[in-house]
């Protein structure tokens, strides 16, 4: 038990991938968790976090939504340290433009990291950033540095050849219906879609940090933003989410997600791997904390995808993963997380157990199946 577990916190996105691990942690942890969902009318969502051990006498949910960000500061009040994990999606059937998709996640950073000031008891956001909003490229979206660390930021005006068709699929998986349509998109609306999500990530998380400049006395709140990669391993939600399909696209031939792989290495220079288990670890890590800000790269692994399709053809034989999955001859790129060790934190699993347990998962909910 956690040593500060009697301390009440607050999830944003609680009904989500990385949001309902969260939460199940901190409950077993012994914490008081306030999580928010985007709609308290939804069922299977609402039972999902209701069913958790803990969840019947530590457990309060709220309804927010990212796009009217005033209503998180209700879940806040009170509480000590808040995980910053909901973002905005263009979900399907929404009406939100790219613009507005931006714009939101930066006004509910901003929003949430006030409600925590005017809380008067909030000491701790740890926001849930991505790895994409630290490439390593350089301006010319051309040249790659020799590493990606902590003091890499992702250009604002970056334009990418890959991952179309992920994320309008991925904007789809962030939706309240399981099953659903793919709707027609011209060129351009993908191409917004995907530098959206880039670009949110990256201003957003640059907001977060700015609360950590000059503090004066009556904004004493420490931020500390946690650059995730690519999160893999077993999963609460009733289907396989989205990050997770996109470990194993290449054992299952699918462009779509294949095309999530692709966009990462483009711009990351290879693909940041991380388990849900060290995900959610390291969230808590930097609240227990006594004191911690700043901005911390969280990745276990950083593999090339012809280095992940090597693994795969080795270690899944049964699979045939045909060449055009295979990705390209390249080295990959250095990757530093050691900033986040060195403040005393352990990643436990690996290349292997991340890529097996994906597997796994894929195969539990039927998504993975031989031909």
């Amino acid at each position: 038990m956690g040593k500060q577990a009697s301390a009440k916190v607050c999830v944003t996105g609680g009904a989500g991938y990385i949001g309902s691990w969260l939460v199940k942690k901190l409950l077993e942890k012994g914490y008081t968790v306030h999580a928010t969902l985007r709609n308290l009318d939804d069922q299977l969502k609402v039972g999902l976090l209701k069913s958790l051990a803990g969840a019947d006498t530590r457990l309060v949910l709220f309804q927010a939504d990212i796009y009217k960000p005033y209503e998180f500061r209700y879940a806040i009040q009170g509480c000590e340290f808040v995980f910053h994990v909901a973002t905005p999606q263009q979900t399907a059937g929404s009406s939100h433009s790219s613009q507005e998709i931006v714009e939101a996640a930066i006004s509910g950073v901003r929003s949430i990291a006030e409600s925590c000031i005017e809380s008067q008891s909030v000491k701790r956001l740890i926001y849930t950033a991505s790895v994409l909003a630290s490439s390593p490229l350089t301006k010319d979206g051309f040249h790659l540095k020799s590493c990606v660390n902590e003091s890499n930021w992702t250009p604002s005006d970056i334009i990418f050849t890959h991952g179309f068709e992920y994320m309008r699929v991925f904007s789809l998986f962030h939706s309240n219906s399981f099953h659903f349509q793919l709707p027609k998109t011209s060129p351009n609306d993908r191409i917004n879609c995907c530098e959206a999500y880039t670009i949110s990530k990256t201003l957003a998380e640059k907001e977060a940090l700015s609360y950590n400049e000059n503090p004066g006395d009556d904004k004493l709140l420490e931020v500390v933003t946690l650059a995730c990669g690519l999160v893999g391993g077993e999963t609460l939600l009733p289907y396989v989410p989205l990050s997770v399909e996109v470990m194993f696209s290449q054992l299952i031939g699918k462009p779509q997600t294949f095309e999530g792989l692709e966009l990462m290495e483009e711009v990351m220079g290879s693909v940041p791997l991380v388990h849900i288990e060290d995900v959610c670890d390291a969230h808590i890590f930097c609240m227990e904390k006594p004191s911690m800000r700043g901005r911390f790269l969280c990745a276990a692994a950083n593999p090339t995808i012809r280095e992940m399709a090597t693994y795969f053809r080795e270690n899944e034989s049964q699979y045939q993963v045909p060449e055009e999955f295979m990705g390209g001859e390249k080295k990959g790129i250095a990757f530093d997380s050691s900033k986040l060790v060195k403040m005393g934190f352990e990643y436990k699993y690996d290349k292997k157990k991340i890529l097996d347990d994906s597997v796994n998962c894929g195969r539990r909910l039927g998504s993975i199946s031989l031909n």
